[in-house]
């Protein structure tokens, strides 16, 4: 027995990654459980296990006494002391109980703890070492599916992918290889369970991470991901090497790059855009490949919306089919995008604005320096004409006397 015994824990400590010391505290819990529920006493009780032989021996503790008032606890001196004369009062004599000697139902308690606490530890074991596989792609093999779940089996334990974790444009087959992104590592009442998703926006970022070596050592930097699994996917990037250009680093030589990444998602379309600090601009590049003229925002900063005006032409290509593009592009900037033909917006572009306000403090100008020329000019014209009105006066008035000089020798003549 002790030989299948110490099998049976190196079986469990391979299959399970249940360790022997484990094991071992398991059964002996059961053993104390089973004597508790076959005497209602278990705090008189110890249990050894030989780690060469692989046995356990239960044990129940007495304390020797002159008078036996409880026989699962005491036992008599004088009976001790046909066991052996060196035995006093207090003295504690163990004795060995046969487990076989416990009923069905101590028998039955002693299976449901072994059962508990190998469960617990299973847990606890797949929890501590998948935990660190948590937001990481790994592979695993399709099991099965039903209709919640498709199981995948990864290592020694067995995962679930939900039906919204799943792409809507893949099939999975039993024996399938798959690449899948680990969402959740935690337990319920079953024991552990491991949840993992071919549809999370992460998975992208992991896949880019594996082909492009810059986004991997940071060069390069995934600043926000927008998805629509199994269809389309906008990732915005940004690099903090001014010498690498981050949109082309993430293409790659004709397209290499981002290619593997559309394979390994079964075709889905991926546009990879430039992310700009200026939101207008980082809101442009994310309508890509629309045109943009112009992005004006609201006033309530609380509430982050933006105005974008397209070319006529452009609308529909800017709104995307069932206006995916434009869905995208928001989740992807944080903004509420709403999108207008330019025939339809009455807007004033910053630069002509800007312009027109210098035009008009220069003809304001103008005009105020024509009016003080214009009254300058008058004040000289006046003084010119009082001017020469004087001089006339003068004239006049030397006319006079010049005549009243000439009339002075007539008058004297008429007179002789």
């Amino acid at each position: 027995m002790s030989k299948e015994m110490l099998e049976a824990f190196a079986t469990l400590e391979k299959t399970k990654g249940i360790k022997q010391d484990v094991i071992v505290e398991a059964i002996k819990a059961a053993l104390v459980a089973a004597y508790k529920k076959n005497y209602n006493q278990a705090q008189n009780v110890e249990v050894e296990f030989d780690e060469r032989k692989g046995n356990f021996k239960l044990l129940a503790v007495k304390t020797v006494v002159d008078e036996v008032h409880d026989e699962r606890l005491e036992y008599s001196l004088k009976d001790a002391l046909n066991i052996n004369k060196a035995y006093e009062v207090g003295d504690e004599i163990r004795f060995e109980v046969a487990p076989k000697d416990f009923g069905r139902i101590a028998a039955q308690t002693a299976k449901q703890v072994i059962m508990q606490h190998l469960r617990e530890a299973e847990r606890n074991h797949i929890i501590d070492e998948y935990s660190q596989y948590e937001d990481e792609l790994i592979t695993g093999t399709v099991e099965r599916r039903d209709n919640r779940f498709v199981y995948v089996k990864i290592g020694n334990v067995e995962a679930v992918m939900p039906h919204n974790d799943q792409m809507p444009n893949e099939t999975y087959n039993p024996q399938d290889q798959i690449r899948v992104l680990v969402t959740h590592v935690g337990s319920d009442s079953k024991g552990a369970q491991i949840t993992v998703s071919r549809t999370a926006p992460n998975m992208v970022k992991r896949l880019f991470e594996q082909e492009v070596p810059e986004i991997f050592d940071g060069t390069v930097e995934i600043v926000s991901i927008a998805r629509e699994a199994g269809d389309r996917t906008k990732i915005a990037v940004k690099s903090n090497d001014p010498n690498i250009d981050p949109v082309g680093t993430c293409v790659g030589q004709r397209g290499a790059r981002v290619q593997n990444v559309v394979n390994e998602l079964d075709g889905e379309n991926i546009d990879v855009v430039k992310y700009e600090e200026d939101p207008s601009d980082f809101i442009a590049n994310a309508l890509n490949p629309a045109e943009v003229i112009a992005v004006q925002f609201g006033d309530d900063e609380d509430e982050k919306s933006a105005l974008v005006i397209v070319p006529d032409y452009q609308l529909s290509l800017a709104i995307g089919k069932k206006g995916q593009n434009v869905r995208l592009a928001a989740r992807l900037t944080g903004y509420k995008i709403d999108i207008r033909p330019e025939s339809e917006v009455e807007f004033v572009d910053e630069s002509s604005k800007a312009a027109n306000e210098d035009n008009e403090e220069a003809a304001e100008v103008a005009e105020n320096t024509t009016d003080e020329t214009v009254a300058v000019d008058t004040e000289t014209e006046v003084a010119e004409e009082v001017e020469a009105t004087d001089d006339d006066l003068e004239a006049q008035v030397d006319d006079a006397e010049e005549q009243e000089e000439l009339a002075e020798p007539e008058e004297e003549a008429d007179e002789e």
